[in-house]
């Protein structure tokens, strides 16, 4: 059986880790690389680091602060935000990624998927896709979750692994930081149509909603958070305790 993995997210603006709900609201929380040091000491699987008004404010990710964040850490590092270019793939990768997580960069050039999957290998290339309802169907949003680019995240989800992306972050822009579990008939809907990993990201509340996830949709390969494990109202280490407790695979340091 294979481990799944917990992955917690640093949502990045102005430097300082920030949530909110339903991708509003957005409100202080604390320093990315005291936080990243946290997440590497409590068993997270993988972290993800978001810059997440880089494509919306139009600049660079910020490096010296991923840079700091990369040498904290000794789990694989996902970093996502104003991904435009094969070029940004590799400042990033320079400043101690491991993998790329594109999103508003793909939607307006699906070529940049291939490129990056072609020089740096498929396991390098992150598809991240911020969904939402919209007259019953789900639609891609791009810029942080800001613009509605009309396009159809089922067929979105098999464009990019045909392009060569090599993971799927889904982000439900309806569930995030509810707090009342994942959107599992979004998820269920996208597992359909691809075969590479996916991350189920938006709505975790508590550890039952992660063995929910697990158990009734096994196609799923990990489970990303931010505030519950952001505001300490559960542990890395109490959750993959929980899920063993279920009979899901989970690695334990």
């Amino acid at each position: 059986m294979i481990t799944k993995r917990i992955i917690p997210c640093l949502d990045v603006r102005n430097g300082r880790v920030v949530k909110g709900v339903n991708f509003e609201g957005v409100q202080d929380v604390e320093d990315p690389v005291e936080l990243a040091r946290f997440y590497n000491e409590s068993g997270a699987d993988e972290l993800v680091f978001y810059d997440i008004t880089a494509s919306f404010e139009g600049r660079a990710l910020f490096n010296d602060i991923l840079k700091e964040v990369a040498r904290q850490i000794f789990i694989p590092l996902t970093v996502g935000g104003a991904i435009n270019s094969v070029a940004d793939f590799d400042r990033v990768l320079k400043c101690g990624a491991d993998k790329v997580s594109v999103n508003t960069g793909a939607i307006k050039n699906p070529e940049l998927i291939t490129e990056a999957a072609k020089r740096y290998g498929n396991q390098c290339v992150v598809l991240s896709m911020d969904v939402k309802r919209v007259d019953g169907k789900f639609a891609v949003f791009a810029k942080g979750g800001r613009e509605n680019t009309g396009i159809d995240a089922l067929e979105w989800a098999e464009r990019g692994e045909a392009r060569g992306a090599g993971e799927l972050v889904v982000n439900s822009i309806d569930t995030d930081g509810v707090k009342n579990g994942f959107d599992l008939e979004m998820l269920a809907a996208i597992g359909e149509r691809v075969s590479i990993p996916i991350i189920a990201s938006g709505g975790a509340g508590n550890a039952e909603d992660f063995v929910t996830l697990f158990q009734t949709l096994p196609k799923v390969d990990a489970g990303l958070a931010a505030s519950i494990f952001h505001f300490r109202e559960l542990s890395v280490k109490s959750l993959k305790q929980t899920l063993k407790e279920n009979g899901i695979e989970v690695r334990i340091i």
